[in-house]
C-alpha cells in the first residue's frame, strides 16, 4: 500500500525477521507531525518506555516450571467446554501461544496456583477452539468497524498500544459479531505490541453517544467474562472521556463483575496527556494528532501491519525448534535470548 497523494510522506515501519529481509514494503506514520494520520502508527513513541516485569522469586520460578513441563505434554485438546468433549491433536498456533510470558500471566492471574493455571489455560485453549477465532477474519470483521467505531492508534507512554473505543460511530444492530469485533481487536493489538510489553490502553470516548448506541447489559457482562477468563493481565489502563450521566449508572451496575484489580486501572475524565503522548493521541481526546477514518485506508493497512508482527514471530518460531514457553521478546525479533 502506498500514502495517499494528500498525506505527508513518511518513514516505512517494518518488523525485522530472523534473516533480515523485509516485508513488502508499506509507510505508517510515526506522530502528529506526520500531518492528517489515516493510518495507524507504526511503533511508539521513543520517550514511551515499558514497565519492565519484577524478577521471579525461587518460589515462582519452580511454579512456573512445574505449569511449563504440564503444557508441554499436551497432545490433545478439548473442542468444547463439556465433559468428555471430542479432542484433536493440539495445533503448531497452540503450541506458539503458549509462550513462557502466557504461562506467566496466568500464574499471576490465578495467585500462583499451579493447577488453577494449568486448568485455566486449558480452557482458555478450548474456548478459542469453540469460539471459533480463526473464522474472525479482517473481512469478516470489516463491516463493523466500517464507521471506525474502534480504532488502534497510537501507545501510551509505557509503549501499549491504544484501542478507542467510539460508541458513537455505532454502525450495527447488537449481534455476536460485535463482541467477535472486541476480540478481533484484542488480536490485533496483541499482535503489534513491542519488547517487554504485555498490555494494552482503552481509550473510551463516549462524546456524542446516544444511549441506545451502548453495550447492553448483557454484551457487557459477556465481554467482561471473555477478558477475564481468557485474556488476563492483557489490561494495562482503561481511559474514560466524556461520560454522559446515564453511563455512571451503567457503570454502577457492571462494577460488580469487574475484578477489583481491573476497577483500579479505571480513569474517569483525566488529561489524557498524563497517559499518552500527545503527539500519538486524538485531538478529540487532547491530543496532537488530526485523525481522519477512511475505512479504505485505515483498515486493510491495520492488517498489514498486524500480519507483518504476526508472520515474524511465526517465522522465529519455526526456525528456533517451536518450543512451548518461548520468549515473547524473542518472537519480536528485540535481540533477546530464546527461553
Amino acid at each position: 500500500m502506498t500514502t495517499n497523494e494528500s498525506e505527508v510522506e513518511v518513514v516505512p515501519t517494518v518488523p525485522p525477521t530472523t534473516n533480515g529481509d523485509a516485508k513488502p514494503e508499506i509507510d505508517f506514520p510515526t506522530s502528529a507531525a506526520d500531518g492528517l494520520i489515516k493510518k495507524p502508527f507504526g511503533g511508539p513513541v521513543e520517550s514511551a518506555k515499558p514497565v519492565k516485569p519484577a524478577e521471579l522469586t525461587a518460589d515462582q520460578q519452580t511454579k512456573y516450571e512445574a505449569v511449563l513441563k504440564t503444557v508441554s505434554e499436551w497432545t490433545t485438546v478439548p473442542n468444547k467446554a463439556e465433559k468428555n468433549a471430542p479432542t484433536d491433536p493440539i495445533t503448531d498456533d497452540e503450541r506458539m501461544w503458549l509462550t513462557r510470558e502466557c504461562l506467566l500471566r496466568y500464574l499471576r492471574a490465578t495467585k500462583w496456583n499451579v493447577q488453577e493455571a494449568e486448568t485455566r489455560l486449558l480452557g482458555t485453549l478450548t474456548w478459542r477452539r469453540e469460539y471459533g477465532l480463526e473464522k474472525f477474519t479482517p473481512d469478516y470483521i470489516s463491516i463493523e468497524n466500517e464507521t471506525g467505531k474502534q480504532i488502534i492508534l497510537g501507545y501510551d507512554i509505557n509503549a501499549r498500544p491504544c484501542l478507542y473505543l467510539r460508541p458513537s460511530e455505532q454502525n450495527t444492530e447488537k449481534s455476536d459479531r460485535q463482541i467477535h469485533h472486541l476480540v478481533f481487536m484484542l488480536e490485533r493489538l496483541i499482535d503489534i505490541m513491542g519488547p517487554d510489553q504485555e498490555t494494552l490502553a482503552l481509550v473510551v470516548n463516549f462524546s456524542g453517544t446516544k444511549s441506545g448506541q451502548n453495550a447492553s447489559i448483557g454484551q457487557a457482562k459477556q465481554t467482561l467474562s471473555i477478558l477475564q477468563n481468557h485474556y488476563p493481565e492483557r489490561l494495562g489502563r482503561a481511559l474514560v472521556v466524556n461520560s454522559p450521566f446515564y453511563i455512571w449508572g451503567f457503570f454502577k451496575i457492571i462494577t460488580p463483575f469487574i475484578d477489583p484489580l481491573t476497577r483500579e486501572k479505571l480513569k474517569f475524565n483525566e488529561d489524557l496527556r498524563l497517559h499518552v503522548p500527545a503527539e500519538q493521541l486524538m485531538k478529540t481526546v487532547g491530543g496532537d494528532v488530526e485523525f481522519e477514518y477512511d475505512h479504505s485506508v485505515y483498515w486493510p493497512a491495520l492488517n498489514k501491519l498486524a500480519e507483518q508482527h504476526r508472520d515474524a514471530k511465526r517465522e522465529r518460531w519455526i526456525q528456533n525448534g517451536k518450543r512451548v514457553g518461548e520468549s515473547e521478546n524473542f518472537l519480536k525479533g528485540e535481540g533477546a535470548p530464546s527461553a
